[in-house]
């Protein structure tokens, strides 16, 4: 089975972390985002996946220079110009004729797509869309459906208190190779505007599945500081990172990280490879990235130290992105 994954976003939100590193390949919980993503694919059963590319390509062929990923193909498709959401599935998905799974480059899911496929085919769906339950639709396109799924409209951004569903897009599609050829080549379209609510003329064509599991769009500070806790507390399985140990209850290594035995870790921590904990630092609720530095009787709280970051002696961080090789100096 084969997949799009379009990574090709400036990831505006999220500057400056994203001046010289694209969304989604920024880690989370110490690993690049789009590997998440790639490997819940995979475990899916999809080995093919393309990377519809847009902001700094070259980072994307640098990070999978072989075209693999473990046992998955990973083929590159750069847009020539901006085409929008459905322009750029079409120009990613040349040359595939068979049914396709399309996931934004910036949501974090398990949802169970073993499960969404099988609703789809048992529908004879043209198109199925995820949706995801959130409390407050007002930011998001709303997909109100009959009992069996089928679409019946989009509200986008409905006002608050006058969506007609808490349902929204989550993100996450399957389409058949019809709704691909109905795309115009080389144009921009936007799915979510103009394929979806043109698909609503022809009966039983489009259908939304809805899903309880974890979901996220990482794509503000906030966000992404949310996506680091959750993974920490588990709510996407164990362990946070590929082959981290648990050290103790919910305190988590990568390789040898030097930790002072003076120092205090806080679960749930992430301390990464190469990293360095100081004598009565103080780490809590944090992800600590490879070759990251925390001073002598620092404190982390809520936070994220990205790569090669360093917090020197005795600097306090809470609830914040510390980005990659930048020094908090003493003050």
């Amino acid at each position: 089975m084969k997949a799009v994954v379009l990574v090709g976003g400036e990831g505006t939100r999220l500057r400056p972390l994203t001046y010289k590193t694209p969304k989604a390949l920024l880690p989370v919980a110490n690993v690049p985002f789009v590997e998440r993503q790639l490997s819940w694919l995979a475990s899916h059963g999809v080995d093919e996946a393309v990377l519809s590319l847009g902001y700094l390509p070259d980072a994307f062929r640098h990070h999978f220079a072989d075209g693999r990923f473990g046992a998955m193909t990973v083929r590159f498709r750069e847009e020539p110009e901006p085409l929008g959401t459905a322009g750029g599935i079409r120009f990613a998905a040349e040359g595939i004729d068979e049914r396709v799974v399309v996931c934004n480059g910036d949501v974090l899911t398990d949802l169970n797509l073993t499960a969404m496929i099988a609703f789809h085919a048992e529908r004879g769906a043209e198109a199925t869309i995820s949706l995801a339950r959130v409390d407050d639709p007002s930011a998001f396109g709303v997909v109100p459906t009959r009992p069996d799924g089928e679409v019946v409209a989009f509200v986008e951004k409905p006002p608050p208190g006058q969506a007609p569903t808490h349902w929204i897009n989550a993100g996450t599609y399957v389409l058949e190779p019809s709704v691909l050829q109905r795309i115009p080549p080389r144009l921009t379209v936007s799915i979510e505007r103009e394929t979806f609510p043109r698909m609503l003329s022809r009966p039983r064509s489009l259908f939304g599945y809805r899903s309880d599991a974890y979901w996220l769009d990482i794509g503000t500070p906030g966000k992404y500081l949310d996506a680091h806790a959750d993974v920490l507390a588990g709510r996407l399985g164990r362990p946070p990172a590929p082959g981290a140990l648990e050290r103790s209850p919910g305190v988590w290594v990568q390789g040898d990280p030097r930790i002072d035995r003076e120092a205090t870790l806080g679960a749930p921590v992430l301390i990464g490879p190469g990293a360095s904990i100081g004598a009565g630092a103080e780490v809590a609720a944090s992800t600590i990235g490879a070759d990251a530095v925390v001073g002598n009787g620092a404190r982390i709280a809520g936070s994220v130290l990205l790569p090669g970051a360093v917090v020197a002696e005795g600097r306090e961080v809470v609830d914040s992105v510390v980005g990659p090789d930048v020094e908090l100096s003493v003050p």
